[in-house]
């Protein structure tokens, strides 16, 4: 047989997973409005599925109010069946209104610290989103940030419509448009600039997601619970990489639900979630150690610039089926 240069190889093989994205765009790829919120009440109610929808809050009194409202007027009061079983702020330690907020406008609040006492909470989003699970019930988990404005039902019922109506489907992403205040497109810097080109580099079957560090996103609860959550930034880079790896891409989907609009961070908090999304990789692309877990940046001080370091998370928490609180809770 004649030698096939590698160089050669190389590009059938990009050619090859370039086709297969493709292929999941056209099939995987849809609008909220392509299924009508009469569809996916018929098809809960026929299937007895069960739908929780969790907002991790820290210090988001401003905002948090609204978006509850919004769900529990438009997928929850009124309707022949809700299309939400479950509504809960995760509250992590916020100094201002943020819990007193979300129950006044109809949420179930619970606090990060009293969900599995046993194991002291660690600061970070991914620890929220783990032990959410431990606090709700659903057969599907709706994961929304809480710091969205103008916020529409159609966040939740767009990512959870996939998972109504095809078996096949496990794990749900928004796509939206992210403007950077009055310009259109730019928000989202840390994705460009970092989570994109890794994905596209090292999991280009991921290549396809319009935004794969979005908060809002929708899964089964049956593979939530089989895969790892970085506690931090990186959760949701963690959970899009893993559930790749546990089910294939053919379970991946995502949904266009619009325009989000949201609170953004300044560059510095932009540096430190870049370091943790980039070690979240790291981790994936060898189980190695870190040589050093820490993000050094610089700010002018009267002095000249000062260095002021930053721990890098470093901690994940392993499947949630593999707590014995959780697993006690399932049998039961």
């Amino acid at each position: 047989m004649d030698h096939i240069p590698a160089d050669f190889a190389d590009t059938q093989g990009v050619l090859r997973v370039l086709e297969e994205v493709e292929r999941w765009l056209a099939d995987r790829s849809w609008s909220a409005a392509d299924r009508p919120l009469d569809q996916l009440l018929d098809r809960k109610r026929a299937a007895g599925t069960t739908v929780s929808v969790v907002l991790p809050a820290l210090d988001e009194e401003a905002t948090v109010g609204a978006i509850v409202e919004v769900i529990r007027r438009e997928l929850i009061e009124g309707l022949p069946v809700p299309l939400v079983d479950e509504l809960v702020v995760i509250d992590s330690g916020s100094t201002d209104r943020t819990a007193e907020v979300a129950a006044k406008a109809g949420a179930r609040v619970v606090h990060r610290d009293d969900v599995l006492p046993r194991i002291p909470a660690l600061p970070g989003k991914g620890e929220v989103l783990w032990r959410s699970l431990l606090a709700t019930e659903g057969d599907i988990v709706c994961f929304v940030d809480a710091d969205l404005r103008d916020f529409s039902a159609a966040f939740v019922s767009g990512i959870v419509g996939p998972l109504l109506t095809d078996p096949d489907v496990q794990f749900v992403k928004a796509m939206y448009d992210r403007p950077l205040g009055d310009t259109p497109g730019q928000g989202g810097r840390v994705t460009e600039l970092v989570a994109r080109p890794l994905l596209n580099l090292h999991w280009p079957q991921l290549a396809g997601f319009v935004q794969p560090l979005g908060g809002e996103y929708a899964v089964r609860r049956c593979l939530l619970e089989r895969l790892p959550f970085p506690v931090g930034y990186g959760v949701e880079l963690g959970l899009l990489v893993d559930a790749l790896h546990t089910v294939g891409l053919d379970a991946l989907a995502q949904v266009d639900v619009g325009v989000r609009v949201h609170r953004h961070q300044d560059g510095q908090a932009l540096g430190r979630m870049a370091a943790a999304i980039y070690r979240t990789a790291q981790v994936r692309l060898s189980r190695g150690h870190l040589v050093r877990p820490e993000l050094t940046q610089f700010e002018r001080g009267p002095e000249g610039f000062v260095p002021r370091t930053y721990p890098v998370d470093t901690e994940e928490r392993p499947p949630m089926a593999g707590i014995k609180e959780y697993a006690r809770r399932r049998v039961a």
